[in-house]
């Protein structure tokens, strides 16, 4: 019997008691799923970084760590936790970040706010350009940049990637390294936020990268919060940024005083872009399991070094 250990907020449970059984099955795995397994009793922990389990030393027969989340910032730096720990790639929310970003670029590229919110009896007749004329860059080019990348050059803009490390994608201009992100911002007219948040992307938008971009730019913001230094976008929105749709802060609510809500060139969405699903994250969460159990490599492994 495989002792899987569920520690998440109580508004998850229910829906993973249902999503998971199902999952575990499927893979041909029997598995007791439960939230309070004895510590030295258990295989794997399905974990939220903001979960019950904060200690890891206990777990002494623990194989790995299942993360429930996209991003490991929150549970990477835990001296405690010495097991394998993997990262959630879950197709569902890959799928829900896409939508969220084309929806956002193909806003801001149609210029579609002028005619939603002018509704002042002025007849606007300026038409946007073709998407083949609107040069985006995406910073992040793991799953969620990776896909988003893909749909934007199949509805024909022209995409530029940029990641630490090199990466390769058909039909994507791939960079990486501190020339490639300057290469990367220079003249992008629309700019995608999809790194993980690491000391070396902390406040990668900044008061000398957010010049680069293109007079008119526009930013879209739905990985992290510290990937922009806020006062530096304020700045710039005086400037060379057209605005800024944000959906991830420093702080989170934002705070009511935060001079974003206010400015008419930002957009606020309250952490909404994309969420794991239950139900295509059991999957993910069953498959690893498997893994483990017959000595395949884990997927989608965290590596410490680099903070994800």
């Amino acid at each position: 019997m495989i002792r899987a250990l569920f520690s998440a907020g109580d508004h998850a449970w229910p829906e993973y008691l249902e999503a998971l059984p199902p999952a575990f099955h499927a893979a041909g795995l029997t598995v007791d799923l439960s939230r309070t397994h004895a510590p030295d009793t258990v295989d794997y922990i399905i974990a939220a970084p903001n979960g019950p389990v904060q200690d890891f030393t206990p777990y002494t027969s623990c194989k790995a760590v299942l993360n429930l989340w996209a991003g490991v910032e929150d549970i990477v730096s835990n001296e405690t936790l010495t097991q394998p720990l993997a990262r959630m790639v879950d197709p569902g929310l890959t799928d829900g970040m896409v939508e969220w970003v084309v929806g956002h670029v193909m806003r801001h590229h149609l210029g579609m706010d002028a005619h939603i919110l002018g509704q002042d009896g002025v007849w606007r007749t300026d038409f946007p350009p073709l998407a083949q004329e609107r040069p985006v860059t995406i910073l992040g080019l793991g799953a969620l940049g990776a896909a988003c990348a893909e749909m934007l050059t199949t509805l024909g803009f022209p995409v530029t990637g940029w990641s630490r490390s090199q990466k390769t994608l058909q039909g994507v201009t791939c960079l990486s390294g501190d020339a490639g992100l300057t290469h990367a911002l220079t003249g992008a007219e629309i700019v995608v936020l999809l790194l993980p948040l690491t000391d070396a992307t902390t406040d990668i938008l900044n008061s000398e990268t957010l010049p680069l971009l293109a007079d008119g730019a526009f930013i879209i913001n739905p990985g992290r919060g510290p990937l922009i230094d806020d006062a530096a976008l304020i700045a710039a929105l005086d400037s060379n940024i057209a605005h800024a749709t944000l959906d991830v802060f420093r702080t989170e609510p934002l705070p009511e005083s935060h001079p974003f809500w206010k400015h008419a060139q930002v957009t606020v969405t309250p952490h909404i872009a994309s969420t794991t699903r239950a139900k295509t994250a059991a999957t993910c969460i069953a498959e690893n399991i498997r893994r483990g159990e017959v000595g395949e490599p884990f997927l989608h492994l965290v590596d410490r070094t680099k903070g994800y």
